[in-house]
């Protein structure tokens, strides 16, 4: 079992990479092939794969499905990196939860109050003297 001074290191340094991390979205880069709207084009021989590959990067936004295809190679690479930096946030944003969930365990309830609930006047314990 691990130390609450270890666990608060190991959270620090989780924090320290979130920071370091670059641009980052969410989403999922696929490729599609598909045929086009011309009757004597290539695509519509038989036995013919299609055009593409073409890549799209899929990703929901307020409920919707959103799909956007890339111009060139260098906006797919540019999407790939910020996929692959966004996979690492979830990494550490999972691992950050499971650390601070066990710091939550061994922190002594003690430690936990706040300054008003310090000073809260205790309750007596015996009967208020008659005048």
């Amino acid at each position: 079992m691990q130390s609450l001074e270890a666990l608060e290191d190991q959270r620090m340094a989780l924090l320290q990479q979130m920071n370091e991390l670059g641009d980052f979205r969410p989403g999922s880069i696929t490729a599609t092939t598909g045929r086009c709207g011309n009757p004597r084009c290539h695509c519509h021989q038989p036995g013919a794969v299609g055009h593409g590959p073409n890549f799209r990067l899929t990703f929901r936004r307020r409920g919707k499905t959103v799909t956007e295809s890339f111009p060139d190679e260098i906006s797919k690479r540019k999407a790939e990196r910020e996929v692959a930096e966004f996979r690492r946030w979830q990494q550490l944003s999972r691992e950050f939860v499971e650390v601070n969930a066990k710091i939550c365990q061994l922190r002594p309830a003690k430690e936990t109050l706040t300054r008003e609930e310090k000073k809260r006047p205790k309750r007596s314990s015996g009967k208020s003297p008659r005048k």
